[in-house]
């Protein structure tokens, strides 16, 4: 097949993403006072309700409602006051009442947005063809195309529903297709409005486990087992308007969401514990055409790693088929990563055969203004005014406030590290939060809140590296001595004479020194080998016996040199 750079310049990639979080920080099940179970034994917390016994009814669960409503309302989605449950019929082992309850055509929150920005290599991954200026439309000419599509995914919209044009994408662009358009800035770099069409309410099924097979598939296995202490799991799944085009788009929009939830406390966001999984439905069509293709959907996509490849490779499969003259199918594949590719799992199903109706055990949905306004006073400060206000008051860099304002845990012990600190001292503590404590929370295997770690202690380090007490080599010692016996890096530094001379006169003498004794290397610099400095910075940490700071012999050695 052809690398994805080569099928882009070609075929315009259109994928979707329906993304499915459990809300692991509730007490109980959906629909019943059930537990909620993770790692207890196999169907230890179950009942009636939970296994669909007769005459067993479902009550819904508040906090659940809560939950949903705060995640629209942290994506820019319309909250529906109306709304109602139906149920979805299907016969599997992991739903013992044989249906799964769900929302109809209208759900809690009705056409969201985020906006997305791409830089670097994801920004690359889209070609430049991408970005022709006949391809945008302004939004209030692709309004109506742009509803017309949410109506038709959407199955039938009822009338009834209200969206803003905020909803529908602000100021964004628009292609006669009603699909979003991305704007391209100088540095290669771009962003591109997400349209959310839904974000629906439903129960998950039951945990299947098949022991024997080639990656846990039933296919081969020698038996199948089934844990239903996740049936009934509150679960809300988001659906996307099919308005991203790169894998590396699909992974940074679902990492940005998986950002938004943590911080907003609905979900761990597992998804190696399977907390958050996602499904991507992609089509083709050659660029500079309108019309949609035949779409496939990609499931088992378990990691953003996977979520990236699974739709690279089902793209390139998917070229291959229309250049040779093949016709793409309707169907839901397989990944497969270990062979990286993709395989038939079933052809795709249609709404008509899930045979959905209104539950007729669950009253409508009527929120109230008071139960919306509550919702909202809920929310903390969400990510994207988290980075910025990170970037705007201690002066981080863009993508390391990002990386800090992404974790609510990381973000709270940053800004105690830094507070009162601007300046470089401030942008070193975002350094070593982001780099060095990163790497030792990875490398140790821990969770922050339990490595022992203080803000203060990130705060001494980072005062004594801007100040160039130590240099950023002498930083990593300090900080795995501080990490492995908690002592103050002040404490650290003097017990091990490790503080950096940064006199100029006491060090002016040792560059001299070095100078006289490397005269050849002294001539090759002021021939023009600018390289060679960093031997004789070297020769002079060497000579003070790394106690002298770094930065400024190498000052003093082009001074001398000039």
């Amino acid at each position: 097949m052809k690398e994805l750079s080569e099928v882009l310049k070609d075929w315009e990639a259109v994928i979707g993403l329906e993304i499915h979080t459990e809300l692991t920080t509730l007490e109980t099940k959906m629909f019943c006072g059930c537990k909620l179970s993770h790692d207890d034994a196999p169907n230890t917390h179950v009942c009636p309700v939970c296994l669909g016994m007769p005459g067993a009814l479902p009550v819904p669960n508040r906090r659940a409602i809560e939950s949903i409503v705060k995640a629209g309302l942290a994506t820019n989605c319309e909250i529906q006051k109306h709304s109602m449950f139906y149920r979805k019929h299907y016969f599997y082992p992991d739903m013992a009442k044989n249906f799964q309850t769900t929302q109809g055509p209208v759900a809690f929150c009705m056409h969201g947005r985020l906006d997305l920005e791409v830089s670097g290599r994801g920004a690359a991954e889209r070609p430049e063809c991408a970005f022709g200026e006949n391809e945008a439309k302004s939004l209030a000419s692709a309004s109506a195309n742009a509803v017309g599509l949410s109506r038709q995914m959407a199955e039938g919209l009822p009338e009834g529903v209200e969206v803003s044009a905020a909803a529908l994408g602000g100021m964004g662009s628009y292609d006669t297709a009603g699909l979003a358009v991305p704007e391209r800035r100088a540095d290669g770099s771009y962003s591109v409005p997400i349209r959310i069409l839904r974000i629906h309410m439903e129960e998950d099924a039951a945990k299947m486990v098949h022991v024997g097979g080639a990656e846990g598939r039933i296919g081969g296995a020698a038996e199948s087992l089934v844990d239903y202490n996740r049936c009934g799991t509150p679960l809300i799944e988001l659906v996307t308007e099919p308005d991203l085009r790169t894998p590396e788009e699909a992974r940074l929009f679902m990492e940005k969401l998986r950002r938004i939830f943590l911080t907003i406390g609905i979900s761990d966001c597992s998804m190696e514990k399977g907390s958050m999984r996602c499904d991507g439905n992609v089509s083709l069509r050659r660029r500079g055409e309108t019309g949609l293709g035949t779409k496939t959907e990609l499931k088992n996509l378990n990691s953003f790693k996977a979520l990236h490849d699974g739709l690279a490779y089902e793209i390139c499969r998917q070229a291959e088929v229309l250049e040779s003259g093949g016709t793409i199918y309707q169907e839901t594949r397989h990944w497969e990563p270990s062979r990286k590719r993709t395989v038939v799992m079933r052809v795709k199903e249609t709404a008509d055969d899930y045979r959905l109706f209104p539950d007729p055990d669950l009253e409508p949905f009527d929120l109230s203004d008071e139960f919306i306004e509550h919702c909202r006073g809920e929310l903390p400060e969400l990510p994207d005014a988290k980075r910025d206000r990170i970037e705007r008051a201690f002066g981080v860099k863009r993508a390391d406030a990002e990386q800090l304002a992404g974790d609510p845990v990381t973000a709270a012990f940053f800004e105690g590290a830094a507070a009162g600190l601007s300046g470089k001292a401030a942008q070193t503590v975002a350094n070593l939060v982001v780099n060095e404590l990163a790497a030792y929370l990875k490398a140790s295997g821990v969770a922050l809140g339990e490595s022992g770690i203080a803000p203060a202690q990130v705060a001494s380090l980072a005062k004594l590296l801007a100040s160039d007490a130590i240099s950023s080599n002498q930083a990593h010692e300090v900080f795995e001595a501080m990490a492995a016996s908690g002592d103050d890096p002040e404490k650290i530094v003097d017990e091990r004479g490790m503080r950096q001379v940064s006199d100029a006169g006491a060090l002016q003498p040792i560059v001299d020194e070095v100078l006289a004794a490397c005269a050849d290397q002294a001539q090759q610099y002021r021939d023009g080998n600018q390289k060679v400095i960093g031997f004789l910075v070297g020769q002079c940490m060497k000579a003070s016996r790394g106690k002298g700071n770094p930065k400024l012999f190498n000052e003093l050695l082009r001074a001398s040199l000039s």
